[in-house]
């Protein structure tokens, strides 16, 4: 009966301890972090490591950037230097044949602090890149066979055929331009850029 007593008291003493080191364990976690609020308008300035372009990239294609120095709260460093944003591709319109210039588009939405497992949504606005226009180089390449089918015309039936061969020359540039696209726009890795908070962000840190 005594050595029932005895394993009784010591297995209570034995649970009490391992309870009390758990809770302690758990105080001690709690009191090891710290929550601070990245305000909204906080930049980032972050490093682009996925190139996108009109032409390539399609539209909610992951992307993925690094923050390429610290960002701190009142001399806290809350976003170290090498810390992960991820986003997608929000638009990607190739340049058209006649009209219609290339653009391409991407928003960051997660932030991954370095050393860190936690992510926290962020919003941010887009990053777009557009194309240039192509008015100059149709008409170059309108107008000049335009120009020599007048040449042609002129050789051949004189006046009159001068504005039978303009007529002939501007259809076949209107051919040329219709089967060539304007120029693609693209974001190359390594292009840093600077994404700003829409609104806060609770950062938790481990003191």
């Amino acid at each position: 009966m005594r050595t029932r007593s005895a394993l009784a008291f010591i297995l209570c003493v034995m649970l009490a301890h391992g309870a009390g080191t758990v809770s302690a364990f758990n105080a001690s976690d709690r009191a090891s972090t710290r929550e601070i609020t990245l305000p909204a308008g906080t930049r980032l300035p972050v490093v682009l490591d996925t190139p996108v372009a009109s032409n390539t990239s399609r539209v909610e294609q992951s992307v993925a950037g690094h923050v390429s120095r610290d960002v701190a709260v009142n001399g806290v460093v809350v976003v170290p230097a090498g810390s992960e944003v991820l986003g997608v591709v929000t638009s990607a319109r190739q340049s058209g044949k006649m009209k219609g210039r290339a653009y391409i588009g991407i928003r960051f939405l997660t932030l991954v602090p370095k050393g860190s497992a936690e992510r926290y949504r962020i919003q941010t606005a887009a990053i777009g890149r557009l194309g240039p226009g192509r008015t100059k180089e149709n008409t170059i390449k309108i107008g000049a066979p335009a120009a020599g089918g007048a040449l042609i015309g002129a050789l051949v039936g004189g006046k009159k055929g001068a504005l039978i061969g303009t007529g002939v020359g501007a259809g076949a540039g209107t051919a040329v331009a219709a089967t060539t696209r304007g120029e693609e726009v693209g974001i190359a890795r390594g292009t840093s850029l600077i994404l700003r908070l829409g609104s806060p962000v609770a950062v938790r840190l481990r003191m």
